[in-house]
């Protein structure tokens, strides 16, 4: 067993590209120390089977506010974010789990799939229509249609989506100042606070409503006092359907997109098969990885993962990214194969924080994929792809900008 008394540290071009350096890690030891960009010390796990098992291990924890948090510790802005799923471990995530996944089984999402053709379908008109060839995918296409789809799902305004990817991008974004986090905080606090109360007068066939019927009608009524689900919970619950329900589907969309047009052979392959489409997802998900790594746990007690021994009250992330490249479970990983066998693959995590969401994502890629390539069969990149460039952000693997071209020019 070996345990690293030092951190590398880790610079901006990480945001740029996490694969160059979460590979050399994973060859060396799957289990480092390293600074993140910011200066955080964590535990970067890398291995295929590191991850998978660090994803399922109880002895990595998730609920940092009742395990870690000193008592009398003062309220942080950011509190109801820390009462959602990811945030939370058994039993407290068992129950609100159980809860929430009624509106997310295989049979509930695929009555989705004409909705969400439909509005694909008027986002890809809206594209065709305009007088430039050219479009930034992500905001003509990539970013609108999963927030319309949550945002109806949840029961919240589409019109509020502006201001709902202004909050999100400070929410995972590596570099924004106090400040910025916390006017993002309070101001999603306010929302979905108002947002609730409107919904507790007038009910509507929605997620949301659903939600707060499961509150209030608990055998002690609105208090919340049977322990099912309380006012912050719900927010956060809010805040956590919102920000997974889109940004890594955005992601997968306009990343995906940009690993179809600079493989030629792939994209080709594809056209010529729109049957490849469910595993084409899925490898695009495993190749692109919309998440660098899972969100942080946290040992209670030394736990020992991959030779090494992590000390107690250490923070820990696994790499899902670089788990999904690792050659000895995937071979020739750094190739897109649209027909590879991607079985086992960790963009939606392993274990009891398996992404719920998962169902709808998939959905919404194979629909996404299919309508796009299948209007503007010479789409292509407006721009080199060595000039686009990545959010920063650790946790969320996203471009700033897509910029494509439709259709052949005449110029072209």
């Amino acid at each position: 067993m070996t345990e690293p008394d030092a951190a590398g540290q880790l610079d901006a071009g990480f945001f740029q590209d996490p694969l160059a350096y979460l590979a050399p890690m994973r060859e060396r030891e799957p289990v480092t120390r390293v600074a993140m960009p910011d200066g955080w010390t964590v535990w970067m796990i890398t291995g295929y089977d590191e991850v998978r098992g660090a994803l399922a291990d109880p002895r990595l924890y998730k609920d940092w506010m009742s395990k870690l948090r000193p008592e009398g510790s003062p309220p942080d802005p950011f509190d109801f974010l820390n009462t959602h799923l990811l945030a939370l471990d058994p039993p407290a995530h068992t129950r609100l789990r159980k809860l929430v996944s009624k509106a997310f089984t295989m049979r509930r999402v695929a009555g989705l799939r004409p909705r969400i053709e439909a509005i694909t379908s008027v986002l890809l008109d809206a594209m065709d229509s305009g007088r430039s060839a050219e479009v930034d995918l992500i905001e003509a296409f990539a970013f609108p249609l999963p927030v319309i789809v949550i945002c109806e799902l949840i029961g919240i305004p589409a019109a509020d989506r502006a201001q709902f990817q202004i909050w999100s991008h400070a929410v995972v974004s590596s570099v924004v100042t106090p400040e910025e986090m916390s006017s993002a905080a309070s101001g999603m606090f306010g929302y979905f606070t108002d947002l609730v109360a409107a919904k507790r007068q007038a009910p509507a066939d929605d997620l949301l409503s659903a939600l707060i019927a499961a509150r209030d009608d608990g055998p002690d009524g609105p208090d919340g006092s049977d322990g099912s689900l309380d006012e912050q919970q719900l927010i956060g619950m809010l805040f956590l359907l919102l920000i997974a329900g889109h940004e890594t589907t955005t992601n997968l969309i306009a990343s995906g997109t940009l690993a179809l047009v600079t493989h030629p052979v792939e994209l080709a392959r594809l056209r010529s098969n729109p049957a490849l489409l469910p595993s084409a997802v899925d490898e695009l998900l495993r190749y692109c990885s919309p998440v660098t790594h899972a969100t942080e746990r946290f040992t209670l007690e030394p736990v020992e993962i991959g030779g090494v021994t992590i000390p107690a009250r250490e923070w820990v992330l696994c790499a899902t990214s670089s788990a999904n490249h690792d050659p000895a479970r995937f071979s020739d990983p750094s190739q897109l194969d649209l027909g590879r066998d991607t079985g086992g693959h960790l963009a939606f995590g392993h274990g009891i924080h398996y992404c719920l969401g998962a169902p709808l994502a998939r959905l919404e890629g194979e629909v996404a994929f299919g309508a796009l390539l299948s209007r503007f069969p010479d789409l292509s990149l407006a721009v080199p792809a060595s000039t686009l460039r990545w959010r920063p952000s650790s946790l969320i693997r996203g471009l700033e900008s897509l910029p494509v071209r439709l259709r052949q020019t005449e110029t072209n």
